[in-house]
C-alpha cells in the first residue's frame, strides 16, 4: 500500500516549496494559537511559504519562548494594533469603508474599526493591496475568514459565487475532490455548473486530470423530479461551456465511481466508473457526503479550499492539527498561481450567510433566493433542446 502523506500530499508540498522558491510567498495567518505557531515554524524551516503572524507581537513572542520556536522573529510579526502601526490601520480603514460603499453598503466608522481589528479583515486587507499572496484564518471561531474574505478579497472576474471544494484522499494513493460542501445551500442550475467547473479547475491545478461527475438521485432519467433536472440542465451548461471536459450527469454516485456499476446503468458513460470530481447537488448532500467518506472509509478530507476568490484565502477547522495547518499553507501556495482575471466582479454577498459562522462582523443586506428549477417539460423549448443534445453525446 502507498503512503499517502509520502505520495500526493508530498507532491503538493513539494510543488509549493518551488513556487516558492521561485517568487516568495507571503502567507498570513490570523490565528497565534499554539497550533497555528508550530506549524509556522515547520512551514518556514521547510520553505514551504514565509509566514507572516498577525497579533499582538510580545503575547506571541511569549508563545514562540515557550514553545521553544526560535525561527520566527519581529520579520515574521505585524502588530497591526500597535500605534507605530496607527498609519497603515487609518489607511485600511479608509479603504475598506470605500470597498463596502461600492457594494451599496454604508457602514458607520466605528464598525468599520471595529471590523478591521479583527486579525481576518486586516490579513485580508494585506492580500488585496498584495503585501500578501494568500490568507490562512479560523483556528478559533473568532477569526473565521468567509465576511472579511467576501467583502475584501472578493470573487475573481467572471466568478458569482465562492464555493469550498475538499481533496479527499485514502492510504492508497487514491485522490477526489468533492464541492460544493462548505458554502452554497441549494444552488441553482447555473450556480451548480460554475462550481464543477472551478473545481475541476482546482483539481487541474493540482496535478490531476478531472473527470467530473454531476451527483444525483438519478442516472440517466431513472427518475423525475425537479431536483434531478436541476443536475441535468447544469451538466449541460458545464459540457456547452467547456466541451472537452470530460463529464457527465445526472449520475448515481456508484455508476460514477465503480466501472463495474457503470457498465449496467450507463455503458456509454465517458467517465466510466472512474470519476475523480464529485460535484453535490446542494450543501446537505456534499456536507453530509464528505464527512461520510471521511469517517466511515477512512479518508483525509483538506478543505474546505475556497475557490474563485481573486487572491486565495482558506479556513482552518476548529481544532486543526499541526499537519492540517502546513497542508493547508501549501495548498494556497498553489493556488496563489491560479490563472483568474484579478479584477473584482459581483462580491460574493449573494451567499446565503445563514450557513456562516457567527461573529461580531455585519450580516450581509442580500439573501440568497433560491431559483426553483422547473420541470424539464416546463422549460423553454431551447433549454430543452441543450438537455436533450447533452444526453446524445
Amino acid at each position: 500500500m502507498l503512503n499517502f502523506r509520502k505520495t500526493v500530499m508530498d507532491d503538493i508540498i513539494k510543488k509549493a516549496i518551488k513556487i516558492n522558491s521561485e517568487a516568495t510567498k507571503k502567507i498570513v495567518f490570523a490565528d497565534d494559537e499554539d497550533v497555528v505557531l508550530k506549524a509556522c515554524s515547520i512551514i518556514k524551516k521547510r520553505r514551504i511559504a514565509t509566514p507572516i503572524l498577525i497579533g499582538d507581537s510580545l503575547k506571541i513572542h511569549k508563545s514562540l519562548e515557550r514553545l521553544g520556536i526560535k525561527n520566527l522573529d519581529e520579520e515574521y510579526m505585524v502588530d497591526y494594533l500597535d500605534k507605530h502601526n496607527s498609519d497603515r490601520f487609518d489607511d485600511f480603514c479608509k479603504e475598506y469603508s470605500s470597498m463596502m460603499k461600492q457594494q451599496d453598503k454604508n457602514l458607520p466608522q466605528s464598525e468599520v474599526i471595529d471590523n478591521m481589528k479583527l486579525p481576518q479583515f486586516y490579513g485580508s486587507m494585506m492580500v488585496s493591496k498584495g503585501l500578501a499572496d494568500g490568507l490562512i484564518a479560523g483556528a478559533t471561531s473568532r477569526t473565521k475568514p468567509y465576511f472579511a474574505v467576501f467583502h475584501i478579497i472578493r470573487t475573481a472576474k467572471g466568478i458569482n459565487r465562492t464555493s469550498g471544494a475538499f481533496l479527499m484522499y485514502d492510504k492508497s494513493g487514491k485522490v477526489s475532490f468533492f464541492a460544493d460542501c462548505a458554502l452554497n445551500i441549494n444552488p441553482p442550475s447555473d450556480v451548480l455548473a460554475e462550481i464543477a467547473l472551478i473545481t475541476a479547475k482546482t483539481c487541474k491545478d493540482f496535478g490531476f486530470e478531472p473527470r467530473v461527475a454531476m451527483l444525483s438521485f438519478s442516472t440517466r432519467g431513472s427518475a423525475k423530479h425537479e431536483m434531478v433536472d436541476k443536475v441535468r440542465l447544469a451538466t449541460a451548461t458545464v459540457k456547452k461551456k467547456n466541451p472537452d471536459l470530460v463529464v457527465d450527469g445526472e449520475i448515481q454516485l456508484d455508476a460514477a465511481m465503480v466501472p463495474e456499476v457503470s457498465m449496467k446503468k450507463c455503458p456509454d458513460s465517458v467517465l466510466k466508473g472512474n470519476a475523480n470530481v464529485f460535484i453535490f447537488p446542494d450543501l446537505n448532500s456534499g456536507n453530509i457526503g464528505y464527512k461520510l467518506v471521511q469517517r466511515f472509509g477512512n479518508y483525509e478530507a483538506i478543505g474546505p479550499i475556497l475557490q474563485g476568490l481573486r487572491k486565495p484565502a482558506n479556513d482552518l477547522s476548529r481544532g486543526c492539527s499541526v499537519n492540517d495547518v502546513i497542508n493547508l499553507a501549501a495548498i494556497t501556495v498553489v493556488q496563489s498561481l491560479t490563472n483568474y482575471d484579478s479584477a473584482p466582479t459581483t462580491p460574493a454577498a449573494s451567499l446565503d450567510s445563514s450557513v456562516l459562522p457567527k461573529a461580531n462582523i455585519p450580516r450581509q443586506d442580500e439573501k440568497l433566493i433560491e431559483k426553483k428549477t422547473p420541470s424539464i417539460d416546463m422549460l423553454p423549448k431551447e433549454v430543452r433542446k441543450v438537455i436533450e443534445d447533452s444526453r446524445k453525446k
